[in-house]
């Protein structure tokens, strides 16, 4: 199966045939400069995410937000999980029964291990593992996060597989 890449969310709220389009419990990626945001798609348009920073330095808590607004201008693609031990309704059971969590630590408790705990069973996060082994990544995305970028304006993991336009 391929995953679908949505990119038309960038300005479109209108979303029944892209809800059709991902599967409930779908682990969605979207692309930032510098970095990549993770949550789980819930059904109806909405994904439920770790808020993380928003633009100031106060924590957001695990959180429903619109999938247009996951989106925030960007593309969005399904992240392949071929270990996933927890799939569609048990990978959302899992998302929702942390929603309220207010304990977003970057290096050790962000929207990627969220998004990997909810399907693998088991918090990581590539991007961590990716900025320890290289400085000059992990610069890039301090970066990002200094301007403001560590959230969608709106409350590159490996593996990601080919692309569909919806």
């Amino acid at each position: 199966m391929e995953t679908p890449y949505v990119d038309w969310l960038v300005t479109s709220p209108a979303l029944t045939s892209t809800e059709r389009a991902i599967a409930v419990g779908a682990h969605l990626v979207s692309e930032r400069e510098g970095y990549a945001h993770h949550g789980i798609y819930a059904g109806n348009g909405q994904v439920i995410h770790y808020g993380g920073f928003h633009h100031s330095a106060k924590r957001r808590p695990i959180e429903y937000i619109p999938l247009h607004g996951f989106a925030a201008g960007k593309g969005i693609k399904v992240q392949s999980e071929p270990d996933a031990i927890y799939t569609g309704a048990d990978a959302v059971a899992r998302a929702r029964s942390r929603l309220g969590e207010d304990q977003y630590r970057l290096l050790t408790n962000n929207c990627e291990h969220f998004c990997t705990w909810c399907v693998l069973g088991v918090a990581r996060s590539e991007q961590v593992r990716r900025c320890l082994r290289n400085p000059w990544t992990g610069i890039r995305m301090l970066f990002a996060l200094a301007r403001g970028e560590c959230m969608p304006s709106v409350s590159a993991r490996s593996g990601l597989v080919g692309t569909v336009a919806i």
